[in-house]
């Protein structure tokens, strides 16, 4: 009898949208609560903030996605919780920072966390009216909405993580990467948010919207532009790893078969 080949992956199904769209909800329900005081300098608190979070999430990310073949399928909704908990204490901290924690809802931290993930899913959520963010209050049903949208684009992203399970060290360097740069945007986001007008209205009641004032953005900008920086960094030097490791994997000769 024909033995299986051990290089054909084990068909293991990634963690389901909808399992991924209620980790979502349970997680937003409660925000993290900063020992950040307010800073005389949010912007350069914020960046300080933003590049030990991205730290941790790459360490975090990494460490989870060592585990080979199978084994590593099982760890992609862990390390999406894992990370989500860094990046939400990271929010957090970054508004307290700013002084605006009292501004901090499930609303706010949606967007922070995966506006670059899926914007649209946030289009009846936020209105960008000049420079301020209009946020409507939501409802278990929209916000069920928006997690589920998202947890479509997320599962979607993990089936490409579960591939790289197979390519032991080479994957868990790529994935610490990616959660390097994930952070990243987390960070300039929130910086954007909270460096601004934050902007809380009742849906469809406009008019008796609540207007929180911005912190004074001069140095928004620079923070964005050093985040970027270091994400690129980031992002290169991951990318130098993989391919020397790649460059050595096939620059080995195979073994000649012994004879019997």
């Amino acid at each position: 009898m024909a033995k299986h080949s051990e290089n054909v992956p084990a068909v293991i199904a990634p963690a389901d949208h909808n399992r991924v769209t209620q980790a979502i909800l349970d997680f937003v329900s409660r925000v993290p609560d900063s020992k950040v005081g307010s800073s005389k300098d949010p912007a350069t608190e914020a960046r300080r903030l933003a590049q030990r979070a991205a730290q941790r999430a790459a360490l975090t990310a990494g460490s989870l996605a060592l585990p080979p073949g199978p084994l590593g399928w099982l760890t992609l909704l862990p390390e999406l919780i894992a990370i989500w908990k860094i990046q939400g204490q990271m929010v957090s901290d970054i508004a307290a920072a700013y002084g605006r924690n009292h501004t901090l809802g499930r609303e706010q931290m949606l967007w922070c966390l995966f506006r670059h993930t899926a914007a649209q899913a946030f289009r009846d959520l936020v209105v960008q009216m000049g420079d301020r963010l209009v946020f409507r209050r939501m409802s278990y049903t929209v916000a069920q909405r928006v997690a589920k949208q998202v947890g479509v684009k997320l599962t979607q992203r993990t089936v490409s993580e579960g591939l790289s399970r197979w390519l032991p060290v080479i994957g868990a360097l790529g994935v610490g990467a990616y959660a390097y740069y994930d952070t990243g945007q987390v960070a300039s986001t929130a910086i954007a948010l909270f460096s601004g007008d934050v902007v809380m209205t009742d849906e469809g009641n406009e008019e008796a919207a609540e207007t929180v004032k911005p912190v004074p953005r001069k140095k928004a900008s620079t923070v964005r532009r050093a985040m970027d920086k270091l994400v690129d960094k980031a992002m290169t030097g991951a990318a130098r790893k993989v391919a020397s490791a790649a460059r050595k994997a096939a620059s080995r000769k195979p073994r000649s078969p012994k004879a019997d």
